[in-house]
């Protein structure tokens, strides 16, 4: 399960809206408020950059089909993206594109297609690349 942004920030609440016993406090405490400042942060940069990474990710997945689609027969109708422009309602359709990709990139590595097979890897870095999420440097260095 991959955590969404409501769920993260859902969490990071929970975990904060109670002080814990006396037992938890110091170090404990201290990691603890460690953990959900840098969830709270990657929450802010997904929320900031995760629409637009999908819509990305989703237009170069149905063009790579796309390209395929008459090579390898494929059905070709794949979802639009959504009206509503919500990180759910993408990652459904996203979901349901990626399904396709794997489809493909397997029929491509079962006929040894190397040409499409370093598109599709190549994709497949760059959609890492678009939902990178960066991490703040270590505290002192």
């Amino acid at each position: 399960m991959t955590p969404s942004v409501p769920d993260i920030l859902v969490g990071n609440f929970l975990c904060m809206a109670e002080p814990g016993p006396p037992e938890q406090q110091g170090e404990f405490m201290a990691g603890k408020v460690a953990v959900v400042a840098l969830l709270s942060l990657l929450a802010a940069q997904e929320a900031e950059r995760g629409a637009a990474a999908r819509v990305t990710e989703n237009a170069a997945i149905r063009e790579i089909l796309a390209e395929a689609a008459a090579d390898y027969g494929l059905e070709g109708s794949w979802p639009a993206d959504p009206v509503e422009l919500t990180i759910g309602a993408l990652d459904r359709v996203n979901a349901a594109l990626r399904l396709a990709l794997i489809g493909l990139h397997e029929a491509v590595e079962a006929r040894g297609d190397e040409a499409r097979h370093t598109r599709v890897l190549r994709l497949y870095a760059q959609m890492a690349e678009w939902r990178r999420l960066d991490l703040p440097p270590l505290p002192g260095r």
